[in-house]
């Protein structure tokens, strides 16, 4: 068995994401630590949750508060991750998963990278989800209405960032060639050249981090594999305004021999996408089960 960890990134956000972390020994410990961290109060039922700057530091929260409570448990039965690989903030997540950098210093990179995304942003900013024509295609509609493929996620699910105007302009576009487009919950163009002065804010952040040995992550841009903090630094400040190529991780994962993946939440939306283009890999998310207890179980039965 081959085990690969996968963190998403946002729109799965929800006000029961921590319940399994509060229901474990010290989870509620560990939620008041993370909410010093993040500067709010995690369970705040007034929070924004799908707001930049509370969404990044949130999910990234989640996932490595998830991982610790389940990767000690795993590696007392002999089950360790060979990889990890995360979508859009997913990815800073990963690496702190990873083992490359502590609660602390995800928490505070996943803010400076909310906070440089932001100010790099103009209002009406977003994305939109795209099904129903080939990447190509939505790629040559964009280059039309001035907006950008954002993220690939096959070759008929793709997400493009833009400004308001562009991006209504695109849906129109490809509502009249029979494909699908409507606006998702992120407030920034992410993962595209809007965002390019995000960039060198967010790498001297990055910089700035203590970082350590970890296992390998999986670089979004291109699915290729990250060893080391040096490269590691250079990818996570470039994706912020490079299209991501989810579709390449999810084959890299399959070259490399992935058996089984466990997706961290919240949500299940890359766990969809790995069983729709994977089928043969044993896919889950944590958000699938009631406490911790069952996850651990079903890696172990998915590991025989």
């Amino acid at each position: 068995m081959t085990l690969a960890v996968l963190c998403p990134g946002q729109g799965g956000q929800r006000a029961g994401m921590f319940d399994l972390i509060a229901a474990a020994p010290d989870g509620g410990a560990l939620i008041d630590k993370a909410g010093v961290l993040a500067g709010f109060d995690l369970l705040d039922p007034s929070l924004h949750l799908f707001d930049n700057a509370v969404a990044q530091p949130l999910i990234c929260a989640v996932q490595r508060m998830t991982w610790s409570l389940l990767g000690p448990r795993l590696a007392a039965l002999g089950i360790e991750p060979r990889l990890f690989a995360g979508y859009s903030v997913g990815e800073l997540a990963a690496h702190g998963c990873a083992g490359a950098l502590s609660l602390e210093d995800t928490i505070a990179l996943a803010h400076a990278r909310a906070t440089s995304m932001d100010a790099a942003s103009k209002p009406d900013d977003g994305l939109i989800a795209v099904r129903g024509l080939g990447w190509r295609a939505v790629e040559a509609l964009c280059a039309e209405h001035d907006a950008h493929v954002a993220i690939v996620n096959g070759e008929d699910q793709v997400l493009v960032g833009g400004s308001g105007a562009a991006l209504e302009a695109t849906i129109a576009a490809v509502t009249t060639r029979d494909g699908t487009a409507q606006r998702v919950p992120v407030t920034v163009a992410a993962h595209t050249p809007l965002l390019i002065d995000a960039v060198e804010p967010f790498r001297a952040h990055l910089t700035a981090a203590r970082w350590h040995s970890s296992v390998p992550v999986l670089a979004g841009i291109d699915g290729s594999l990250v060893r080391d903090a040096k490269t590691a630094i250079d990818v996570l400040a470039r994706q912020v305004a490079t299209t991501i190529r989810w579709s390449d991780c999810m084959d890299s994962l399959r070259e490399r021999g992935t058996t089984v993946c466990l997706e961290l939440g919240p949500g299940h939306a890359l766990s969809r996408m790995m069983l729709e283009r994977h089928r043969e890999i044993a896919t889950r998310s944590v958000a699938d089960f009631r406490s911790l207890d069952g996850v651990v179980d079903w890696v172990m039965r998915a590991s025989i």
